[in-house]
Parts: C-alpha cells; sequence; structure tokens
C-alpha cells in the first residue's frame, strides 16, 4: 500500500512541532533550576558585596568578556538606572588605556563563569593597586579571580542548557538575575523611590506620569472655560459648549474662583424643570469646589480626580486667582493615565 505523500509530511511536521516544544521547555526548566539554585548564594559574600557598593563614592566598574560583557552591560544598566551610577568597561580596552577610567573610589565588579578569563586576569593587578574593591561573579569559587577577590558571589550552574555545553545559556541566566539581586537589593538600601526612577528614564512612560506638571497640560488664558458670577445659566452653557471641557469656572470681578458649574450639574438642573435663561448662574453653581494648585504633578491631579470621582479640575494660584483647567482626557493625551 502506498502512504499519501502529504499525509506523511504532515506526521512527520508534528513530530517536529512536539519536538520542538519539548526541547524549548527542557531549556526553560534548566535555566529555571538554575536561577532557583542561586538562592542558597545569597550569603555573606552577597551582603559583603552589597555595602562595598552601598559604601561606593565613585561609580560601580562593571567587566567581562564575551557573552559575560553582554550581561555585564545588562547589569551595569540596571544598576544605574535604579540608584547606583555604574558603567560597563572592556577589560581588552582596559589594557589598552581604559582603564584609567577606574579611580581609587570605585567599586569593580568582574563577570567570568570560568573565572580564568585572561584579560580580566591581566588588569586584576593594577585594579589591587588602586586599590579598590573587587567583587567577581564566577561559576568557580576556586578560580583566580574568586580568590583574589573582595568578595566573590558564586553563580555556578549544574550544566548548561545547550545540549552540546557549549554555548552560555544558564550560566549567563544566573550571573543576570543575581546581578539583578544586587541591584534590587541596593535600591532597597538606599531608599530609591519611583520618582527616583522616573528622573533617570524621563522619555518614559512612568517618567511622563510622575514628572509632568499639571502646568503643562492644562487650558490656559482664553481656552479657560470661565464666565462671570451674574451671568445667567444659559450663557454659562455657551461657554460650556465653546470650550469643550464639560464644566465652566464661575469667577469673581477680581478673577478669583467662586465657583464651578459642569455637566452632572446640567443634568441636576435639568430635573428641576428650570428656566435656563432666567436662573443665574450663581443659583446653580457647585462652590467649594476641588481645585489643583499651579505647580502641581499631573500625578497628583489625576489621583485627585480618581479619589473624588471627578472628570476636571480647575487650576488656581497661591491667591486663588483661576489660572487653569483641565479634564481626563488632557491626562490622557499627556500619557499620564
Amino acid at each position: 500500500m502506498i502512504k499519501n505523500k502529504g499525509s506523511v509530511t504532515a506526521a512527520n511536521g508534528e513530530l517536529e512541532a512536539q519536538k520542538l516544544k519539548q526541547l524549548g521547555r527542557a531549556v526553560l526548566q534548566i535555566e529555571a533550576d538554575a536561577v532557583l539554585a542561586l538562592q542558597q548564594r545569597v550569603e555573606d559574600n552577597f551582603v559583603a558585596a552589597c555595602r562595598y557598593m552601598l559604601a561606593c563614592k565613585g561609580r560601580i566598574v562593571v567587566v567581562g568578556m564575551g557573552k559575560s560583557g553582554h550581561i555585564g552591560s545588562k547589569i551595569a544598566a540596571t544598576f544605574a538606572s535604579t540608584g547606583s551610577p555604574a558603567f560597563f568597561v572592556h577589560p581588552g580596552e582596559a589594557s589598552h588605556g581604559d582603564l584609567g577610567m577606574i579611580t581609587p573610589v570605585d567599586v569593580v565588579v568582574a563577570i567570568s563563569n570560568s573565572g580564568e578569563t585572561d584579560e580580566i586576569l591581566t588588569i586584576l593587578p593594577l585594579i589591587k593597586r588602586l586599590g579598590v574593591p573587587l567583587i567577581t561573579l564566577t561559576g568557580n569559587p576556586h578560580s583566580r579571580m574568586a580568590l583574589g577577590a573582595t568578595a566573590n558571589i558564586d553563580v555556578s550552574v549544574a550544566k548548561e542548557a545547550c545540549p552540546l555545553g557549549l554555548a552560555p545559556t544558564s550560566s549567563t541566566t544566573a550571573t543576570l538575575a543575581m546581578g539583578d539581586a544586587l541591584a534590587v537589593s541596593l535600591l532597597e538600601a538606599r531608599g530609591f523611590t519611583a520618582e527616583d526612577f522616573a528622573r533617570s528614564h524621563p522619555g518614559g512612560r512612568l517618567g511622563r506620569r510622575l514628572l509632568l506638571l499639571i502646568d503643562e497640560v492644562m487650558h490656559t488664558d482664553s481656552h479657560i472655560p470661565k464666565v462671570a458670577e451674574t451671568v445667567s445659566l444659559s450663557e454659562a452653557l455657551v461657554e460650556m459648549t465653546q470650550k469643550g471641557l464639560g464644566m465652566t469656572a464661575v469667577v469673581a470681578a477680581d478673577g478669583r474662583l467662586v465657583g464651578i458649574f459642569t455637566d452632572g450639574d446640567l443634568r441636576r438642573v435639568l430635573d428641576r424643570r428650570i428656566d435656563i435663561h432666567k436662573v443665574g448662574i450663581r443659583e446653580v453653581m457647585t462652590v467649594g469646589c476641588k481645585t489643583a494648585r499651579q505647580g502641581m504633578l499631573a500625578a497628583e491631579a489625576l489621583q485627585m480626580m480618581e479619589e473624588y470621582k471627578i472628570n476636571g479640575l480647575l487650576v488656581v494660584d497661591e491667591h486663588e486667582q483661576l489660572v487653569g483647567a483641565l479634564n481626563m482626557h488632557d491626562l490622557l493625551r499627556a500619557g499620564v493615565v
């Protein structure tokens, strides 16, 4: 009996798909086990490493070759963005002038799975001569790098996820995880806050959310919906329609805010079946409304809106003079929401 070629190909494809899934899951399990094993290595040397970096008056200088260099670069970036100034130096370049980037007030973090990387061993005597603390992350606690360290953190793994045992896989994942453990421990110890993080990420969503002032998003001058306290309700409605913020401020002759009238107020007024042409705005406005202060963070304004379940805020200065207005849509456009 001759088999259908298409069905054979489909069957082979299904077997290949299953095998690929199994291989992928096996790799993830091996690497997960490697990371979990690190929990037992967070002990005295880990604490010592953290203390040296907390006491550092200069920068944390991270070095590493090859894949360890890529991991080191990421660890340095994580340190820097979480309150521990750091940068990466290529150890090969360090032997040709870049060693001058390391000063006596710095701390050096050297990464090597073998602990025998020639380029790093070459510069170790010079690092020792500077008298800077040397923290090593190695996969061999008996290596020359580990033995020469001020504090060595063991990041060894039972096996690489690579079936040949050659490509750095589990070892780089473990080292990266330990770097994160160090960075987050330092972050907590320094009392580093979300606002501090935002200052080093001004272009990101968090930076916009935490650093943006309402002055930068509020409507000002002729774009503020406002009417005098002497006008009728119908005139106030015209102003609300023209400005499109779902509200209007009511101000005294001297520009001082005396009240607000919103879409919600309008619905309540219409339930009373009053004549909008005869009723003055003073009779139906809300007094003692919630206001935002000039210079307030946009995130604080958002918090106020959410807490009081309102969609807009009027902005006043220290003399209660009306200087701006904003609503939830303005915060949404600014990326604060």
